[in-house]
């Protein structure tokens, strides 16, 4: 028989994760439950995080945004503090699933998962978020594109969880973007996404610029070539094509049932052309 518990304080959950290093973490179980029914997950303990309320809610945090590992995406895209400042995270959160998952699915298990597909992680990464992972005996915190290290796979230790995600405010940057392509208009697995943050002078010169594309690597993939290449370049057509061939050199994409590889390279440089509008 399965074996599951629900703590509701963190205090609560430390001697359980010392007593069942091999139980299965989630909070909001949209991965975990879709892999168990597919039979490629059959854990025998499950620890559910959802009902601590420390690891839940959204505040302003010196001069960035804290949001709790635990908070639903629904929460998280209702938030005034993401709706007035972090409006790429809050673009991607309307194009994650359906009301039902966003209503059960917290930011922190889309972190954990990993995904190279998941629509949070590249609006975090332009956003230079940092995970707040904490044990019963210490706190620490990582750049995300730290803390994901491969498809699945983060730096998270036994007895670590993700208590919260630190987003510092983007000041100054003024376009926010995100986009994805998938074979269906709702409901759809990215067959490549963007994500740009880019501050844009009055006279339309690209000041700064950061990338992050989804679904063409194994983690998030940055070009630090393109994002260099576009300072001081007016954004325009021929400038983001160029942009789009530095980028695409460093995408490694896989063939899979979705999209062939050249197809997703050639998909994700044409959503660099999409800020030229």
């Amino acid at each position: 028989m399965r074996k599951v518990f629900f703590p509701r304080t963190l205090d609560e959950l430390w001697p359980l994760l010392e007593s069942e290093p091999g139980a299965a973490i989630f909070s909001g179980g949209t991965d975990l439950f879709v892999k168990m029914r597919a039979g490629s997950a059959d854990p025998g303990v499950l620890i559910g995080l959802e009902r601590i309320g420390e690891l839940r809610g959204i505040r302003r945090e010196g001069d960035g945004v804290r949001i709790g590992a635990c908070t639903s995406l629904k929460s998280v895209l209702e938030d005034p503090l993401v709706r007035s400042g972090l409006k790429v995270l809050e673009t991607a959160l309307k194009a994650l699933g359906s009301p039902q998952i966003r209503n059960m699915g917290t930011i922190g298990g889309n972190v954990c998962t990993a995904s190279p597909a998941g629509d949070t992680l590249p609006p975090l990464y332009v956003l230079r978020a940092e995970v707040e992972i904490r044990s019963a005996g210490s706190t620490r915190r990582a750049p995300i594109g730290e803390f994901i290290t491969g498809p699945g796979k983060t730096l998270l230790g036994r007895g670590e969880i993700i208590a919260g995600i630190r987003v510092p405010a983007p000041q100054g940057l003024n376009l926010h973007h995100f986009e994805k392509v998938g074979q269906r208009k709702a409901l759809a697995i990215a067959v490549a996404s963007l994500a740009a943050l880019m501050r844009i002078s009055p006279e339309g010169v690209i000041e700064e610029a950061r990338l992050a594309w989804g679904s063409v690597a194994p983690t998030v993939a940055v070009s630090v070539g393109a994002e260099e290449f576009l300072k001081g370049k007016a954004l325009t057509r021929p400038v983001l094509e160029e942009a789009a061939r530095i980028a695409e050199a460093s995408f490694f994409p896989i063939d899979d049932i979705r999209a062939t590889a050249g197809y997703r390279k050639a998909v994700a440089g044409n959503l660099l052309l999409r800020l030229c509008k």
